[in-house]
């Protein structure tokens, strides 16, 4: 009997029936063949292919399930990672979700026998937090993307940053009132006392100061030369009265210009890379063949970031200062200071205190050129490229 037309009912019921999810007990791994009924699966089982994978799967059978388990692992965290990201899901929606695309790696060609023992191995080897309820177990994927990391990161500096200024500015305000109200007599605090008569009889009688009565009758018996006088006096004391304000204003005025220079001199950035100093790359993600190895910075990024160039093999990279560190170089070598009261200042390396960590520097740049700085820790300058 010939094969049906293409377009004949029957040719397109075939099609429906295999373009849906079949039996799972019908599906052969090994030939990722899916027969719909028990005398296909059965033939299938009869036929020469089948039987050349099962040669070459008894030769090696853990080659095999190792390569099975590490793709349903894969696929299915990648949907978790996609469809769910960092929420908290129960693990049957996650692999309903995964079973219904038709060509999935079906778990019973895996190591792990139930959805339960993979949930568990997810848990113990750290790719996800795992709990169980009495509604069962649920899964939360953890991002270990380098990127989120630094990003994370940089949002908790710059919290903490914005915390630090906060704190110094209310310390600032803090201190400028103790200073106003030192030399100033504490003023004795008004006691108030209930109003009762001793004697029913008495009169109550209240003393009220002339000032604030009302304007005096003796004002209008003076003289025009006395009123004079007095209105000489009063626009002379307020002329003094003027003077001594603007004095006041302007000591204050430059007594916080001093204070601002002073904070700007002892405050330390968080962030210290900067252009055309040679580093050390720290971190060991990116390789042995790149750790302890020296880097010059050829661009800083968003001032955390650098874009260096290996001095070994040329290579360029893309680092966070975390993954960096400074180099010292020896005594005599210029050096660019990163950090603190004389940032962004070139300088000879003049010793090292090694008991110390830190180091005397020569400063060659700016006003203070020719000035020996001590005490300088070895993260606060690098040699220059």
């Amino acid at each position: 009997m010939g094969k049906a037309d293409f377009l004949s009912p029957k040719a397109i019921g075939n099609r429906i029936k295999a373009k849906g999810l079949q039996k799972l007990r019908w599906y052969c791994q090994m030939c990722q063949k899916q027969c719909r009924d028990e005398n296909g699966f059965k033939c299938h089982c009869m036929s020469e292919s089948h039987q050349r994978q099962l040669l070459l799967a008894s030769e090696n059978p853990n080659q095999f399930m190792n390569y099975f388990s590490e793709e349903f692992k894969s696929e299915f965290l990648e949907l978790l990672r996609r469809r769910f990201g960092t929420k908290r899901v129960h693990n049957n929606i996650v692999y309903n979700e995964y079973i219904s695309h038709r060509e999935h790696i079906h778990m019973n060609s895996t190591q792990w026998e139930t959805l339960t023992d993979f949930t568990k191995w997810l848990g113990r080897e750290g790719f996800c937090k795992v709990d169980e309820t009495p509604k069962g177990w649920y899964i939360q994927w953890i991002d270990r993307d380098p990127e989120t990391i630094r990003r994370q990161e940089e949002l908790e500096r710059k919290k903490k940053q914005d915390l630090d200024d906060e704190e110094r500015s209310a310390k600032f305000i803090e201190d400028q009132v103790r200073r106003g109200r030192v030399g100033k007599e504490p003023e004795e605090e008004p006691v108030f006392t209930e109003l009762k008569r001793k004697n029913e009889d008495e009169k109550i009688a209240f003393n009220m100061d002339v000032a604030l009565a009302g304007p005096s009758k003796t004002s209008n018996t003076l003289g025009p030369s006395a009123l004079k006088a007095a209105a000489s006096v009063k626009r002379k004391e307020s002329a003094h009265g003027g003077d001594s304000k603007d004095k006041k204003k302007k000591s204050a005025l430059d007594e916080i210009i001093e204070m601002e220079e002073q904070k700007k001199k002892s405050v330390r950035s968080d962030h210290w890379i900067h252009a055309n100093i040679v580093v050390k790359v720290i971190t060991k993600r990116l390789g042995e063949k790149y750790y302890k190895k020296k880097a010059v910075i050829r661009e800083v990024q968003n001032k955390y970031t650098a874009m260096v160039r290996m001095i070994d093999s040329g290579d360029k990279l893309k680092l966070d200062q975390s993954h960096m560190e400074t180099v010292i170089p020896a005594p005599g070598k210029r050096v660019l200071i990163l950090n603190g009261q004389y940032k962004d200042t070139e300088a000879i390396l003049e010793s090292i205190d090694e008991h110390k960590f830190s180091a005397t520097l020569m400063l060659d740049s700016g006003r203070m050129k020719g000035k020996a700085v001590e005490g300088i820790a070895y993260e606060d300058f690098s040699k220059l490229a």
